[in-house]
């Protein structure tokens, strides 16, 4: 498994990571597995969350399957508590949860609007708690994962982030224009920049089978058009990205990150042509 220099830390992750949602809904022993397997593969990049799953199930999961290996990972939480007491609560509860005295990075977790970003930087919000608990040696990076373009870049304007959490799809960027002013801006701040819903189709269709239940858009399951979206997100000046949070799709990234080269102009051809009339998940205002 390839690896990506992450900033200037001079630390490296492996160009895709395991997301917390893989693990939902699967027992402790499953969940020990698909660790194990990660990392057998060279993955060391893993990030999770307290709102992925019933009752933080995902970190009560992800804690004991990494016990013994926590040394040799990038480990990445994230609070969706915009309030500094929230956050300094949802911070110490992550640590206990997933056997850590440290998190290699700390998230404000899916800023969706302007009005969050200026909640949490708001005196008394969770960016001081973030600031102090990297001070305390709690947390060594702070960054933040967003949904939306406008609060993204309105977030990089009030603090220098180690890294930036966002969706970087085929579709997205060469449908909804969504991406590429996040990506500009994270570069020219200096933030790693760390991709979302790489294998994205589109939005569930209404009334369509779900095969993927802890996936709430349509992923793409054919080998070929999954490589080729995962190629183009990872052909992208990112660091690494997160396939969907299912067992089977992880497994399918692994393979295909494995192979990894980057798009040449024939590839994206034929992925533009397969865009076109697809709805993107996201769209810039």
């Amino acid at each position: 498994m390839q690896r990506r220099a992450y900033g200037t830390s001079g630390q490296e992750l492996s160009i895709i990571g395991l997301g917390g949602v893989v693990l939902v809904g699967i027992p402790q022993s499953e969940a020990d597995s698909i660790v194990a397997e990660a990392i057998d593969h060279g993955i060391n990049y893993f990030d999770v969350a307290p709102s992925y799953g019933h009752d933080q199930e995902t970190e009560k999961r992800l804690g004991p399957a990494l016990a013994g290996r926590r040394d040799g990972v990038f480990l990445a939480c994230k609070t969706m508590c915009r309030d500094g007491e929230g956050a300094a609560a949802e911070l110490r509860r992550s640590l206990q949860h997933l056997q850590t005295h440290y998190f290699d990075l700390y998230q404000l977790h899916a800023i969706s609007s302007v009005e969050e970003v200026e909640k949490a930087f708001a005196p008394g919000g969770a960016m001081e708690t973030l600031v102090k608990a990297r001070e305390e040696g709690l947390i060594r990076n702070i960054g933040f994962s967003a949904h939306s373009a406008e609060a993204a870049l309105r977030a990089m304007e009030l603090f220098d982030f180690a890294s930036v959490l966002f969706p970087i799809n085929f579709v997205t960027w060469t449908a909804g224009n969504f991406g590429p002013q996040i990506m500009a801006r994270a570069q020219e701040k200096g933030a790693a920049r760390l991709g979302l819903k790489a294998m994205a189709r589109t939005n569930w269709q209404e009334g369509a089978h779900r095969d993927f239940a802890n996936c709430w858009y349509e992923p793409l399951t054919d080998p070929h058009f999954a490589g080729l979206a995962l190629r183009f997100t990872l052909s992208q000046p990112v660091t690494a990205a997160i396939p969907p949070g299912d067992p089977r799709l992880f497994r399918l990234a692994m393979q295909l990150a494995a192979e990894f080269r980057p798009l040449n102009e024939e590839d994206t051809a034929e992925l533009r042509a397969y865009a076109q009339g697809l709805a993107p998940l996201f769209r810039a205002a």
